[in-house]
């Protein structure tokens, strides 16, 4: 008997558990896709993420399509959903997206980059059939944002779509897409740390409902902190649970040191004590800072920010990515020795800020407000719906990213001109709601005006595109200009958001030359010239809170014809399908990465030569390089202050020569490092 009672009791705690897990389907295979003006095509099936411009886009055609494109998909109604809302949670759809279940209207989202959810309990029919269908635009929308962009503006469901059935009392879903909780780091250092966790709770069903919100912090299994509190909801209402917290000693999240994060698990129970709904939220505690003369201080250590730039998309995929992309980046950053990152120009996926966080990379997240830089039109229209979009969106990613440690600035625009339509007003209103939704955090902005114009001072912090040696100029005048900024604007704390430029593998030259930077000659060694020179100005200046390579990754741009084909932007330190790890990448590693040993002869790819003799540029992270020519031993060399080796005039033999360089054994390195090309000489 007390067996029977015992199995009974279990098989009710088992269902009071399984009342508590939110469903969370992936709905992302066996779509039909069509255009919504070719109504008699036959519809095509697609599986999502999916773009329809992954072809023209990047073939080069810069009038590549922006118009709608329908998604068609059954929906089969599970029994377990019985009882529960139901939601659609659409990661990132781009640019307008309405959707309709069973041909009902089930509401519409404005904007390509945030996460957006819509409730369709009410519209589904458990008894019978369903049907989903997903109308998406990319068409230009002045009342959107972004109005332009040196990038490609795919149309599609190009991130994941989930349907997330939940109790009727649950954390909210709807809150501008987040998770519906909030944590607030209110005051961190190494002794203490006091967070505020505020948890949306929502009631949707018929009565009024009572209960209790609680929250354990967690070091892997162990709690570490826990509170709850009692709360009560109206029908359809959203009710504010707010927790302190306290951590006594807590383990800091520490970049890429040591990124460590507890996690937050949150749990509702109703006043019957059964639990409705659980959530877990990351929690990296850490304190930050930024000098005018000190730069980027992290838990109270200045940390020299590495920074790269990323745009979300690749080659044969479009925007498109799937999990094993965003890792893959982030691997490669890694390798490279990145510690911070640009996620320009507008909010990506949600799983790469979490890869961000696990990583400890410092994130720069903005929102898509965009100038046309050095091209025609503009940026900001000063029309009502326009601002209230830029709002929108600007709270959708705020809110959705609130909780990840690895960002650290909010951005609020790139490159706006300020002739006609002026935006410094409209900017200085979103930095008032960048600061009023999340106090803890820094804002920031891309200028590429002169220095003085007014618009740089609206943001806690400011850093500039600056093109030094390819838009004009010489890579030499970046210090100038630092310097030049610093000390016309004391108070200013500067950065730089973008510096690069474009190389192709195949443009390869005997000696170093400038491209052209608007034609179709851009030649490797002078990219790699370029960072160099740039970095330096850079390194020796350290009031400059971060600067970010401008880019980590080729991307696509439909409307460039330059490099070695149309619609791509080149200044990548990786090409744009990630398989060719350019010569200016491993001088970065050279200076970034000081943990995996390495050697690497640049100019490799420049492998039919006419010039006898010439200069080996070679990178390393160790002291000393050993080169031979044809088994010829050349000499060693010490490695400058930036990783690097020149071997000058070298002689080459005609035919082919093996060049191989050597960073011998030490005492932290156990065997010999090598690297070796073959290279043509002909005659």
């Amino acid at each position: 008997m007390r067996k029977i009672v015992a199995m009974f009791a279990l098989t009710l705690l088992s269902l009071g558990s399984a009342r508590a897990e939110r469903v969370v389907q992936p709905f992302n295979s066996d779509w039909t896709f069509r255009f919504a003006h070719g109504f008699n095509d036959k519809p095509r099936r697609v599986d999502l993420p999916h773009t329809w411009n992954a072809a023209d886009a990047l073939s080069g055609r810069a009038d590549y399509f922006r118009g709608m494109g329908v998604y068609e998909k059954p929906l089969v109604y599970d029994p377990s959903w019985a009882g529960k809302r139901v939601y659609l949670r659409f990661e990132g759809s781009n640019e307008v997206t309405t959707v309709f279940v069973n041909s009902r209207f089930a509401g519409e989202h404005k904007g390509g980059y945030g996460a957006f959810v819509f409730d369709i309990t009410d519209l589904l029919n458990p008894e019978g059939k369903n049907s989903l269908t997903v109308k998406v635009t990319n068409a230009l929308n002045l009342d959107i944002m972004p109005l332009v962009g040196d990038f490609n503006m795919y149309g599609g469901i190009y991130r994941d779509l989930n349907i997330i059935a939940v109790d009727p009392l649950h954390i909210s879903l709807t809150d501008y897409g987040s998770p519906g909780v909030y944590l607030t780091q209110q005051e961190v250092s190494r002794e203490r740390a006091r967070v505020e966790a505020s948890v949306l709770v929502e009631n949707q069903g018929a009565g009024e409902s009572a209960g209790t919100v609680s929250v354990r912090i967690k070091d892997g299994d162990r709690t570490i902190a826990e509170k709850s509190a009692g709360f009560s909801a109206a029908p359809s209402e959203v009710s504010t649970v707010r927790l302190p917290i306290e951590i006594e000693k807590p383990h800091l999240w520490n970049g890429r040191k040591d990124p460590f994060i507890y996690t937050a698990d949150i749990t509702i129970t109703d006043s019957d004590g059964n639990v409705t709904d659980r959530l877990t939220q990351p929690l990296g505690l850490r304190y930050y800072s930024v000098d005018p003369d000190n730069g980027f201080s992290l838990n109270g250590e200045r940390v020299q920010l590495h920074g790269v730039c990323r745009h979300q998309d690749r080659a044969e995929r479009g925007n498109a990515l799937l999990p094993m992309h965003h890792a893959e980046d982030v691997a490669i950053m890694e390798e490279m020795g990145v510690n911070a990152v640009r996620l320009a120009h507008y909010p990506q996926a949600t799983q790469f800020y979490d890869l961000m966080d696990k990583s400890g990379m410092v994130v720069w997240a903005e929102i898509p407000f965009i100038g046309p830089g050095g091209y025609p039109d503009r940026g900001f229209n000063d029309l009502p719906a326009f601002r209230e979009n830029g709002k929108e969106q600007l709270r959708e990613l705020i809110r959705q990213h609130y909780n990840h440690p690895s960002i650290c600035f909010w951005g609020m625009f790139n490159e706006l001109k300020t002739h006609g339509d002026n935006p410094i007003g409209y900017v200085t209103e979103l930095d008032s709601i960048a600061h009023a939704e999340d106090p803890t955090r820094l804002t920031t902005a891309a200028s590429f005006l002169s220095n003085e114009a007014p618009i740089n001072g609206v943001t806690d912090l400011i850093a500039w595109n600056q093109y030094f040696g390819w838009y004009g100029g010489k890579p030499s005048h970046m210090g100038v200009w630092l310097d030049k900024v610093h000390k016309d604007f004391p108070k200013y704390r500067v950065g730089v958001s973008e510096y690069g430029a474009g190389a192709s593998i195949y443009h390869q030259q005997d000696s170093v030359k400038p491209g052209i930077s608007s034609g179709y000659w851009h030649p490797e060694n002078y990219q790699t010239y370029y960072h160099m020179e740039n970095w330096k100005a850079i390194d020796q200046r350290p009031f400059v809170w971060g600067s970010f390579v401008w880019n980590m990754f080729d991307f696509g741009a439909a409307h460039r014809t330059e490099g070695d084909r149309n619609g791509i932007n080149d200044k990548g330190l990786v090409t744009f399908d990630r398989k060719n790890k350019k010569d200016a990448f491993y001088f970065y590693k050279a200076n970034w990465n000081k943990q995996d040993p390495f050697v690497y002869i640049a100019n490799r790819r420049h492998d039919r030569r006419t010039l006898d003799r010439t200069d080996i540029t070679i990178f390393t992270n160790q002291p000393e390089v050993e080169l031979t020519v044809n088994g010829k031993n050349i000499g060693k060399m010490k490695a400058d202050g930036y990783g690097t080796v020149v071997f000058e005039k070298v002689d080459l033999i005609p035919g082919e020569n093996t060049v191989t360089a050597r960073a011998p054994k030490s005492k932290s390195v156990k065997t010999d490092i090598t690297d070796s090309v073959t290279w043509t000489l002909i005659k």
